[in-house]
């Protein structure tokens, strides 16, 4: 894809769905960050499975705590016990994840290098091989640490209640998903920043 500026994104977005304009025009445009570090952002977003964003960081201040200059060491961490895991407040079932990533870790399977050269299907086939990654934590590694332009995770609850105000949707379950991607399909090839927008509008208390 060829690299064009925020207002050429800006104005290519909203002419191709005109609601976007009030999102927009109120919203920073998205700053993208790279993270090179895929097994610390992969640790990070288990611990934060269905929990505030302050109770996250919490235990994962724990968690780090249980290693050597807060740094887990992969080895030392897919040898840890579940037990010494689930001390920092995290249940049995996520210490198991954190074990799976840190056995992939230590295997050097998460070679930046190697990895940022898949295609989006393709990356996110091979996360959701590992041990409780699934689909939506696959698509955040793609959109924040691989830096990807064109995700859309329609399973994100935020990304739902923001859409669903924004077009005054009254549909549910599988009709309402449906209409999120064909809503969505207009914002190609930039669907990661429509929904960093949609965060940032939600968040900002706009809907």
């Amino acid at each position: 894809m060829p690299v064009i500026g925020k207002e050429k994104i800006k104005t290519y977005l909203i002419k191709q769905d005109k609601k976007l304009r009030s999102v927009i025009s109120s919203i920073p445009y998205p700053v993208a960050k790279r993270n090179t570090d895929i097994y610390s952002s992969l640790l990070y977003s288990v611990v934060s499975q269905q929990l505030s964003i302050k109770a996250a960081n919490t235990i994962h201040a724990r968690l780090l705590a249980l290693f050597p200059d807060n740094n887990p060491v992969p080895e030392i961490l897919k040898n840890l016990s579940v037990v010494n895991i689930c001390s920092v407040g995290v249940s049995k079932q996520k210490a198991s994840y954190l074990k799976a990533i840190a056995r992939v870790a230590a295997d050097d399977g998460f070679n930046y290098a190697v990895l940022s050269k898949k295609k989006d299907e393709e990356l996110i086939n091979y996360l959701t091989q590992i041990h409780g990654v699934g689909q939506w934590t696959a698509e955040m590694q793609l959109m924040f640490t691989f830096n990807r332009k064109n995700i859309f995770p329609v399973a994100d609850v935020g990304i739902q209640n923001a859409m669903r105000h924004l077009y005054k949707l009254d549909e549910e379950g599988n009709d309402f998903k449906a209409k999120l991607i064909k809503i969505a399909d207009k914002w190609k090839p930039y669907r990661t920043i429509v929904c960093k927008y949609l965060w940032k509008w939600k968040d900002t208390g706009k809907t």
